[in-house]
């Protein structure tokens, strides 16, 4: 099974998975307007405000994610008794997806963030807050109602802003509950001293977090990767996931495991929340039942979602399969090679021990004839090129009623197949050419021929290669198909 398909797969399973959130929400207030000119009072703009909106923010923004992605969310969290705390707790009933418990605890301000823009350019954040521990009761309310709910839920996310909800009593009593629940613990980390997740399935520092908590530099790859072994050595965090903005993403494992993988947004537009998007798809993913590495390749893909939109977006389900999509595009278009490129990926394949097959066609309406001969090659070697005729030789070969497909759609169809490691187009009459340039370690040709009449099989039995003669897959035929079409 292909990668792409494995995470789409993913992907359709994070509908229903229940997750567990746990940490400091916010209301991010938004206020728009226009500057036109500066104030008398002092050099500051002016702004003459549009219009306003709240939202949910910290932990709130991941709830927001996970409900976007199809999943059911238990919350629980403290407000303020303040008019803030009442919009918090009404912006979250607006979820009917959320199972909410919102401690209010009185003599705590609910934490604002207010922001304000002028056209897309943001002017000022004004933060009101409050950042002591939590009460005595409000502690023992949270912790008795996650142990509850834990061993009815996929994974237990803490998201941690350091505004007093997840202090290191709360913290690590949480993760040692989900521990004896047998439920991964996903942390969304704030602060310096990290020994206060020990125990924490994974963590999440973006790369300036990482380097705060370590005091050490973290520019390229190995120095990200050696950080976070001191981060995982020094705490006792299971893994370290590292966001690293253009760079993409890290996973860093205590085996010595490392995935870096690549940052997927193309145009970068806001990342706002885009932490909160990466833990809450990655516990999602969890939840689902997927690996550490896969559910880091899908909140890979989830961050560069919303980094490609304005303001605190989040990713939708509906989101990741079309990027999930694009990316097999992508994928098979990068297959198709010109000669000199095929030669020295085919030379590179060869040092490192593969055994590459060859074979050729026209796969002008591919069909299961096709599908069948393309499996059967790719089964007998490591990895299978395909020469495809270009259309001026298809027209020779065919006629002028043919190709019915442009070379580039052909090459395109055959590069999106698993079996297909890559197509080169080629022009001559005969493949022989590209055979001695190549020289395929197997040759394959459909049953139909015989070992004497497949162009260079005398060229590859000269140096010690094979020639495979696949199976035909009877009543499949382009030519009888679009003979059926024509009538």
């Amino acid at each position: 099974m292909s990668e792409q398909k494995t995470l789409l797969e993913l992907v359709n399973s994070l509908r229903g998975v229940h997750v567990l959130c746990v940490g400091d929400v916010m209301l991010d207030r938004f206020v728009y307007g226009d500057v036109e000119r500066i104030s008398p009072e002092a050099p500051i703009p002016v702004v003459l405000v549009k219009r306003e909106s709240s939202m949910l923010g910290g932990a709130g923004n991941v709830v927001r994610n996970l409900v976007s992605l199809g999943a059911l969310p238990h919350f629980l969290a403290v407000v303020g008794d303040d008019l803030a705390g009442r919009e918090v707790t009404g912006l979250v009933g607006h979820h009917v997806e959320v199972d909410p418990l919102l401690v209010v605890e009185a003599g705590r301000q609910t934490t604002i963030k207010t922001r304000f823009f002028a056209g897309s350019q943001q002017l000022l954040r004004a933060d009101h807050e409050t950042q002591a521990p939590l009460l005595d009761d409000s502690r023992n309310r949270i912790l008795e109602e996650a142990q509850r709910l834990l061993p009815h839920v996929g994974v237990l996310i803490l998201s941690d802003y350091g505004k007093g909800v997840l202090g290191r009593t709360l913290t690590g009593a949480l993760i040692q509950a989900a521990r004896l629940a047998g439920k991964p613990v996903v942390v969304d980390p704030k602060g310096k001293d990290y020994s206060v997740y020990v125990g924490a399935t994974v963590v999440t520092p973006n790369r300036k977090e990482l380097h705060d908590a370590t005091a050490m530099v973290v520019a390229d790859d190995q120095e990200v990767v050696a950080a976070a072994r001191r981060l995982i050595d020094d705490s006792g965090v299971g893994h370290v996931l590292v966001t690293r903005s253009q760079d993409g993403m890290s996973l860093i494992s205590p085996d010595g495991v490392v995935h870096h993988l690549p940052a997927e947004a193309r145009e970068v537009y806001d990342v706002s929340g885009a932490g909160d998007t990466v833990v809450a798809a990655l516990a999602a993913a969890l939840a689902a039942g997927a690996t550490l590495a896969d559910a880091a390749k899908v909140a890979n893909v989830a961050a560069g979602i919303v980094v490609g939109k304005v303001g605190t977006a989040v990713a939708y389900t509906s989101d990741l399969i079309a990027a999930l999509h694009q990316r097999d595009v992508a994928a098979a278009e990068s297959k198709v090679a010109e000669r000199p490129t095929a030669l020295e990926r085919i030379n590179l394949w060869r040092r490192q021990g593969h055994r590459v097959g060859f074979t050729i066609g026209c796969f002008d309406l591919l069909h299961p004839g096709h599908v069948s001969l393309l499996s059967q090659a790719k089964a007998k070697c490591d990895k299978l090129v395909v020469g495809l005729n270009s259309d001026a030789s298809v027209v020779r070969l065919k006629g002028p009623d043919r190709p019915v497909q442009s070379e580039s759609a052909r090459a395109t169809v055959l590069a999106s197949l698993a079996s297909v490691d890559m197509v080169v187009i080629f022009d001559e009459d005969t493949p022989r050419a590209l055979i001695e340039a190549f020289r395929p370690d197997l040759l394959v040709k459909g049953a139909d021929y015989t070992v004497q009449t497949v162009v260079g099989a005398d060229f590859v039995e000269s140096y010690g290669g094979k020639v495979l003669l696949a199976e035909l897959s009877p009543g499949f035929s382009t030519t009888a198909t679009i003979a059926r079409m024509n009538k």
